[in-house]
C-alpha cells in the first residue's frame, strides 16, 4: 500500500491534490437508490468517563477531514499510478459533499483504527475521518456505531490560538455535536481549497491545527459580512437534518 509522505510537502502531488478542492466539489444528481449515495464517515472518540471537550472533538474532525482530502493516497503516485483512495474519493468529491458523523469508544475506537482513514489528536480530543463510500457499502466496523444517542456540552476554550484558521459556530443553531463534526469538516475543506498552495502545504505542515469556537449573534454577523465579501469561507447547509436548508452553519476565517 502506498504510504503518505511527510505533512506540508509542497510538491506536484500535493498540488494536484489541492486542484481538486479549489475546484470545488461536483453537484452530481443523487443516485436513485439511497444505498448509493456516497458520504464520508467520521468517528469521534467519546469514552464514556472523562470526555474530551466538544472544542477539542470538533478541532481534531476538521483537521482529519483536512488530512484525508489532502493525504497523497488520494492522489497520484511518484510512479503515475493512482493511489489507493483515489477512486472512491474523486467519486465523492464529484457528488454532493456528505458526510456521517458517529461515535466509538474502546474497543470500537480500536476496531476503527483499521478500516482505511486518517485519524487526528486535538488536545487529547480524537476523531478519525474515512474514505468516502456508498453508504450501503459501510464497513460493518462503522455501521454499527450510533449516530447519535450523546453530545457533548459546549465549553469555553478562550480566545482563539494565535496563527491557527478559527471554525465559528453559529450558536443560534444549536446543532448536535455530530452535526457539527460534520459541517466543521465540510469548512475545513473549503478553506484548504479557497488558500493559496503555500498557504494550505504551511496548514498542512501544523496537521491542519484550527480553533472551533462559538458565535454568539453578535460576533456572528461581522463574520457574515466577512464571508459575503469573499475574506471568509461559509458553509452552507443543505438541510438534510437538523437544520433549514440554506443555514450559514460555519465560517472559516484564516
Amino acid at each position: 500500500m502506498t504510504e503518505p509522505g511527510p505533512l506540508g510537502v509542497l510538491d506536484e502531488g500535493f498540488t494536484a491534490r489541492h486542484a481538486v478542492l479549489a475546484a470545488g466539489y461536483g453537484h452530481r444528481p443523487d443516485p436513485s437508490d439511497p444505498a448509493l449515495v456516497l458520504a464520508m464517515p467520521l468517528v469521534l472518540h467519546l469514552p464514556k468517563a472523562d470526555p474530551p471537550p466538544r472544542s477539542a472533538v470538533l478541532a481534531a474532525a476538521a483537521a482529519a477531514t483536512a488530512a484525508l482530502c489532502l493525504d497523497p493516497r488520494v492522489g497520484t503516485g511518484e510512479d503515475g499510478e493512482p493511489g489507493p483512495w483515489q477512486r472512491d474519493y474523486l467519486a465523492w468529491t464529484g457528488a454532493r459533499i456528505r458526510k456521517v458523523a458517529r461515535r466509538a469508544r474502546g474497543a470500537q475506537w480500536l476496531a476503527a483504527q483499521d478500516v482505511d482513514g486518517v485519524t487526528v489528536e486535538v488536545d487529547g480530543a480524537q476523531a478519525r475521518a474515512f474514505v468516502p463510500g456508498p453508504v450501503g457499502e459501510l464497513d460493518p466496523r462503522i455501521r454499527k456505531l450510533q449516530i447519535g444517542g450523546t453530545d457533548l456540552e459546549h465549553d469555553a476554550p478562550g480566545g482563539p490560538e494565535p496563527d491557527l484558521p478559527v471554525l465559528w459556530l453559529n450558536r443560534s443553531l444549536d446543532m448536535t455535536v455530530g452535526k457539527t463534526a460534520a459541517q466543521v469538516g465540510h469548512a475545513a475543506m473549503l478553506l484548504a481549497g479557497a488558500m493559496t498552495l503555500a498557504q494550505a502545504a504551511q496548514w498542512a505542515g501544523s496537521g491542519f491545527r484550527c480553533s472551533v469556537r462559538d458565535a454568539d449573534p453578535d460576533r456572528w454577523a461581522p463574520l457574515v459580512a466577512l464571508a459575503e465579501s469573499g475574506r471568509a469561507v461559509a458553509v452552507r447547509d443543505a438541510g438534510f437534518t437538523e437544520v433549514a436548508p440554506g443555514s450559514m452553519t460555519v465560517i472559516a476565517h484564516p
